[in-house]
């Protein structure tokens, strides 16, 4: 009988010890279901208040949340920095590096835009997304050569996918590689008949 009292007081201090480490983990699901009811009403400044209330650093999920609420707000040099911890945390997680680079577009930070989505790659090199837009970035500013490894990597996977087929074929255009554009511009049309940029294309080959 004493082993068996010994055995639950050892099982109640075990239990009130579960039920006093329990409680913080309550306070943030709490504050997380706050938080989602906020982004609903568009009340994005309360969210970030009720993740603040419970905030602890290496909690990977709430720097995440409190990135993307921020973004929302358009405190962006802010939600940069959440995100910012939510990679240090996670380095192999993309999700929050897209959200990093949906703040740094909105800064117009073209070169951490650029980091990123190399990062990315770098973790997942056929990310069609990453490749894509950072062919985008690359095409703008005329780095024709980078630009088209990107889009002819989505195009191998995707040969039907119009929006990488077009700016593959304005990339190869540029590169001054005119049979290599026909093709291509052509092949949009079957994509997309009558495509005004394609046949803007054509006629510039003409």
């Amino acid at each position: 009988m004493a082993i068996l009292r010994m055995f639950a007081t050892g099982f109640l201090l075990l239990l009130q010890v579960s039920i006093i480490n329990a409680q913080p983990d309550s306070r943030i699901n709490e504050a997380f279901a706050r938080s989602y009811k906020a982004e609903q009403n568009g009340t994005y400044s309360e969210g970030v208040a009720d993740l603040k209330s419970v905030y602890q650093p290496d909690n990977y999920a709430m720097n995440a949340r409190l990135g993307w609420l921020l973004f929302l707000s358009k405190q962006y040099t802010e939600s940069i920095s959440y995100y910012d911890k939510a990679i240090k945390l996670k380095p192999y997680a993309i999700e929050s590096r897209f959200g990093m680079i949906k703040a740094c577009n909105a800064l117009e930070s073209w070169d951490m835009v650029k980091e990123q989505y190399e990062a990315i790659l770098k973790i997942d090199s056929q990310n069609t997304t990453s490749l894509y837009w950072l062919g985008v970035l690359l095409y703008n500013r005329k780095e024709y050569d980078q630009a088209a490894k990107n889009f002819e990597k989505i195009v191998n996977l995707y040969p039907m996918d119009y929006g990488s087929v077009i700016m593959l074929a304005w990339t190869k255009l540029f590169q001054g590689k005119k049979t290599d554009a026909r093709v291509l511009f052509d092949h949009a049309i079957l994509l997309s008949p009558g495509d005004s940029s394609a046949t803007d294309g054509l006629n510039l080959l003409k």
